[in-house]
């Protein structure tokens, strides 16, 4: 499988590290499955009910459905289970499975359920509303957190005990579909909580919310860097067997042992010997300290250092310092430090003292800077950055300053650097958490008994760099998923891929606008819904920050799809069919709200291709619900397109309500 692998310094950051549960912070990760395990062992061992994680205090069971609550106990067990005044039992089979159907009800809580077999269990804070599976990649994980700096006060006025999220761990298995996650709790929102919670699904709930105002939960189920075959099941990637190949090998046994043990062995090698080299942290004063002496030091603007045009080899390990005045007014005063986006890893230090360090180059920094540390006068800061599987860079049009209060410490122009080391490119190990079928085995089928109202689905970003077959690839995951729940044909909404890339002069392939154009195509199911972003992205960030309108665009999808609010444009244009008039093509689309628009100006990105085969830039004009595409220099045109290109800078065409118009082409044989 062609998979453009994501290093391990590059990939997303791991919820649970940029900030910890309180209630497993003070234990090793290593330790919570063998804990999990060895309840689960002692409660079977007494013939008690067990209940999967997702059962428990604090969840939201979907409204006007049936809802099926399920569990293990010893066989022939009778479990009782009361809820809602009224009383349910089962059996237990041989295999020690037991589940009990609810009947529909209506929004409301908090609610309490026990259940009673050898033991007695009290569940609590039930609520009963509507529930949404959050799945993809690392634009549907990023947490809050990782986007505070946007959404600061929001955040420390969010309290709504009617929002609520269960997150999924992150787990892989090629065996076969499991039937239980391991551990996981539901959480309601508060300014602690959300910071873990995925952006997106944040934002989307808290939109539904404010218009039904029934509770709505949560299911987290999404991994940083997977590709789309990661979350298809055996059954669905039978039509792709190069795919299923790749499964059955890691279900080989010592297969996953061997790739371990290579990747530990080229990741250790590598970071050991940076470590070990460095100057910077072996010199009699470190090169972080406010006493040495950097007079020496070569001087380079930040933003913008590459070290591809500064150094000669930029992988390895570069030292970056500078000083800064405070005033006395503001000494010994917590702030913030925001370094933008570095590549690749950073360590940073303010007058000696250690401050924050991210692993990878797709979050930006925003690191606490505690009380005591910033002082009157001549201040220091020093930035390691690790050069792994990218030349170092500080990225361009992010923000690099200290913030104090109301107060702002520019930190871009002059600083000095050197380099602490030199080493050979890592190159990247393979995930094993992104091969096929992996994640839905252990992050799908568990959660198969658990009665939801609809999905939402952030992914693609992994696969542009091999976009062949994504449309077709997306379209058979949603339908397998369908059939799977058993719910028929639930409402599944989805993110088109945003911009990212550089601009582009001149009009060529792109892999980002296969991947939205198979992600376009999946609107040819029913009951599915697409949110339209690569107005809101941002050029230089893989995980652009502005999470609220992509909620809010999931959102106005969800009105139409799932609510019946047919009253409302929830969505932009969208390429409906084409004809050719001459010299011109003209085009017709779908939901065109009350009108086109060209925002901002003339229509911009539209090529048009002529027999020859090249695609051209094209003159285009609104005439009704349709746009008139031509060029001077094509006389016999043959198909347009639109938005076609990473990054497609000035893309213009909304519809008058403000969603904007979906990237196409008319070309049947590439769609």
């Amino acid at each position: 499988m062609e998979v453009k692998r994501i290093g391990r310094s590059e990939r997303l950051v791991s919820v649970s590290r940029l900030i910890p549960n309180p209630l497993t912070s003070q234990l090793p990760n290593f330790l919570l499955l063998p804990l999990f395990l060895l309840l689960s062992v002692s409660q079977l061992a007494y013939g008690q009910v067990r209940l999967p994680a997702l059962v428990g205090s604090g969840m939201v069971l979907q409204r006007d459905a049936n809802v099926k609550l399920w569990g293990w106990a010893k066989p022939g067990e009778e479990v009782t289970i009361r809820f809602l005044g009224k009383t349910y039992t089962a059996k237990t089979a041989d295999d020690g499975d037991w589940s009990v159907m609810l009947p529909p009800m209506h929004a409301g809580g908090p609610y309490s359920m026990e259940i009673d077999a050898a033991n007695h269990i009290v569940l609590n804070n039930i609520m009963v509303g509507d529930v949404w599976l959050c799945s993809g990649q690392s634009n549907m994980q990023l947490p809050m957190i990782a986007v505070r700096s946007q959404y600061r006060k929001l955040i420390a006025r969010s309290v709504n005990p009617e929002i609520r999220e269960f997150i999924v761990p992150n787990l892989y298995n090629f065996k076969g579909p499991q039937k239980e996650i391991p551990y996981g709790t539901w959480e309601s929102e508060n300014p602690w909580t959300i910071l873990r919670w995925s952006a997106v699904s944040y934002f989307f709930a808290r939109n539904l919310w404010e218009k039904y105002h029934v509770p709505i939960g949560l299911i987290n189920s999404s991994v940083g860097g997977t590709p789309i075959q990661s979350w298809m099941s055996a059954e669905a990637l039978k039509d792709f067997p190069q795919d299923l190949k790749t499964a059955e090998d890691f279900a080989q046994p010592g297969y996953i042992d061997s790739v371990e043990k290579a990747n530990d062995t080229l990741n250790n090698s590598w970071y050991a010997k940076v470590w070990q080299d460095d100057k910077g942290m072996s010199a009699e004063i470190p090169w972080y300290a406010p006493s040495y002496d950097d007079a020496g030091w070569p001087k380079v603007e930040i933003p913008g250092f590459d070290g591809n045009d500064v150094i000669d080899s930029s992988y390895g390990v570069v030292w970056f310092r500078r000083e800064f005045d405070l005033p006395a007014s503001l000494n010994g005063k917590p702030a913030k430090l925001l370094m933008g986006r570095i590549v690749s890893s950073d360590y940073d230090y303010i007058n000696g003292i250690f401050v924050g360090s991210l692993p990878n180059q797709y979050i930006e920094r925003d690191y606490d800077v505690a009380p005591g540390i910033l002082k009157a006068g001549k201040n220091t800061i020093a930035v390691r950055v690790f050069g792994i599987h990218n030349p170092i860079q500080f990225i361009t049009d992010k923000p690099y300053y200290l913030e104090i209060g109301n107060r702002k410490i520019s930190l871009t122009g002059e600083w000095r650097y050197k380099v602490g080391t030199t080493a050979p490119q890592l190159p990247y190990e393979t995930f094993i958490i992104f091969m096929p079928e992996g994640c839905y085995n252990a992050m799908i089928a568990p959660l198969l008994n658990y009665r939801i109202k609809g999905a939402i689905w952030y992914q693609g970003e992994s696969n542009g760099y091999n976009p062949k077959g994504y449309g077709r690839m997306f379209r058979t995951m949603i339908t397998d998923w369908r059939q799977k729940w058993g719910e028929g044909n639930f409402p599944f909404l989805f993110v088109q891929l945003p911009d990212y890339g550089p601009v582009k002069s001149e009009p060529g392939p792109s892999g980002w606008a296969r991947v939205r154009a198979g992600q376009l195509s999946a609107l040819q199911l029913p009951n599915t819904g697409m949110a339209v972003t690569y107005d809101i992205g941002e050029w230089n960030d893989l995980h652009p920050v502005d999470k609220g309108d992509v909620g809010k665009r999931l959102a106005l999808a969800a009105y139409h799809v799932a609510y019946g609010d047919n009253d409302i444009a929830y969505s932009g244009p969208i390429y409906k069919s084409s004809r050719i008039e001459g010299n011109k093509i003209v085009v017709s689309f779908t939901n065109v709200g009350t009108g086109l628009l060209a925002k901002g100006g003339p229509l911009k990105q539209f090529e048009i291709k002529g027999k020859d085969g090249k695609y051209v830039w094209a003159n285009a004009k609104i005439s009704g619900d349709k746009v008139i595409v031509w060029s001077d220099s094509v006389l016999n045109p043959v198909s347009v397109r639109y938005a076609w290109a990473d990054t497609p800078a000035g893309a213009n065409l909304y519809n008058k309500e403000g969603l904007p118009a979906s990237p196409f082409e008319t070309d049947p044989a590439h769609r």
